[in-house]
């Protein structure tokens, strides 16, 4: 009965194609990829609607305040009013804006976070795209972004625009370089670069409670934690959500973007957020694993989403507490510590590797990692930048 639940949504599948059996034999591969492609659209496009709500419902309870409560019972409809808001809106393009860039840039922004959901494996044999090198194309297809944020910054023709765009670029691409590498010890003792193999690589538990996910070895608590942050920075979120910062430079590259054009930027960033939150799962928390071996009988699916809206609550929580960094801090933290730290993790998943993948292992990873994270401490003691300040006032 639980195999059936955990595998409903492959029966179904099949169950359509079955009754296509009399196409051509080359339709059959289309449809099915459609049909991969209709659902993860519907599933996300539910989601990114449900977390729009949600994160101002968190956020309002954390602030002591309402979230939307007019719209719908609780305030549920809100996303709906947004989508139609959004829709009737003028759509506004600068006189001098480059207008085929302009309009490019959001699509290319959201086709990108789309691609990247499709190599995610959802559940038990529920990989949209199941490709050898899921990993690298995650990647590749992600680091498309910059291009598109790049072309609405220029494509605006508009000063703050194009500020915004060289901001976002410039931390984006400072933190691609952490996250690619905290990934690199997990495709090394993998030693592939399917994420189907990645979760096939966590399965199993220690005395049945134990499972063997790579976030209970040193290493891989570590990787997940850098790789969460640089997810943060690649997504725009709060606290580094600079390339916004209307204090300084109005909405970034997304200044002179109204209506629909905006609401697409707004859903890509969101995918995004979905799309490097599904990855750390797979990498670093078993994917659609269970976290105790007596729970098995629960649909894999459920776990992968269960983790998945674990680390997206995460994400909002980080957004109500903390203030926005400044650029410098940013960039600084990222070359000065991050990336060190991730080329030091690729050693100690080396060490716990050839010491036998136990208790020394475990030891001396561990040993690897905070003789790193002390020496880097040290080096980058920031007491002096961050004393407190003496206000001195004008006689």
């Amino acid at each position: 009965m639980s195999d059936s639940l955990d595998q409903i949504f492959i029966s179904a599948k099949h169950w359509i194609l079955s009754l296509l059996s009399g196409l051509p034999d080359w339709a059959a591969p289309i449809i099915s990829s459609l049909i991969n492609i209709g659902a993860l659209l519907g599933v996300f496009l539910t989601l990114f609607a449900a977390i729009s709500v949600l994160e101002r419902k968190i956020l309002g309870r954390m602030q002591n305040r309402y979230g939307p409560n007019r719209v719908g019972p609780f305030g549920l409809f809100q996303p709906v009013a947004d989508g139609i808001k959004m829709l009737i809106k003028e759509d506004v393009v600068p006189a001098r804006a480059d207008k085929v860039v302009h309009f490019l840039a959001p699509i290319l922004v959201a086709a990108a976070a789309i691609l990247a959901l499709g190599v995610i494996p959802y559940g038990r044999n529920m990989t949209p795209f199941a490709i050898d090198g899921g990993i690298l194309f995650f990647f590749a297809v992600g680091s498309t972004t910059e291009l598109a944020v790049f072309m609405a910054g220029w494509g605006s023709n508009n000063k703050f625009s194009m500020l915004g765009a060289m901001r976002a670029i410039a931390q984006m691409v400072s933190y691609e370089l952490p996250l690619i590498l905290t990934t690199l010890p997990v495709v090394m003792i993998v030693g592939a670069l399917s994420p189907d193999a990645i979760v096939a690589a966590q399965d199993g538990y220690s005395l049945s409670v134990l499972p063997h996910w790579f976030v209970m070895t040193p290493w891989g608590a570590a990787a997940f934690v850098l790789f969460f942050v640089s997810g943060l920075v690649e997504s725009n979120r709060t606290p580094f959500d600079v390339p916004e910062g209307e204090s300084e430079i109005v909405a970034g590259h997304m200044t002179e973007y109204s209506g629909f054009k905006y609401a697409t930027f707004f859903m890509a960033e969101y995918f995004g957020m979905f799309a490097i939150s599904g990855l750390a799962v797979t990498l670093f928390l078993g994917g659609w694993h269970s976290p105790i071996a007596a729970l098995n009988f629960i649909p894999s699916y459920f776990w992968f989403f269960l983790k998945l809206s674990a680390l997206l609550f995460v994400y909002i929580w980080v957004r109500g507490t903390l203030p926005r960094t400044r650029v410098d801090q940013i960039m600084n933290f990222a070359w000065k510590f991050m990336l060190p730290m991730a080329f030091t993790l690729i050693v100690a998943a080396a060490v716990w590797h050839y010491q036998g993948r136990g208790l020394a292992g475990w030891l001396w990873s561990l040993v690897v990692i905070a003789l790193v994270y002390l020496a880097l401490s040290r080096l980058l003691d920031t007491r002096k930048k961050f004393a407190t300040r003496t206000y001195r006032f004008a006689e």
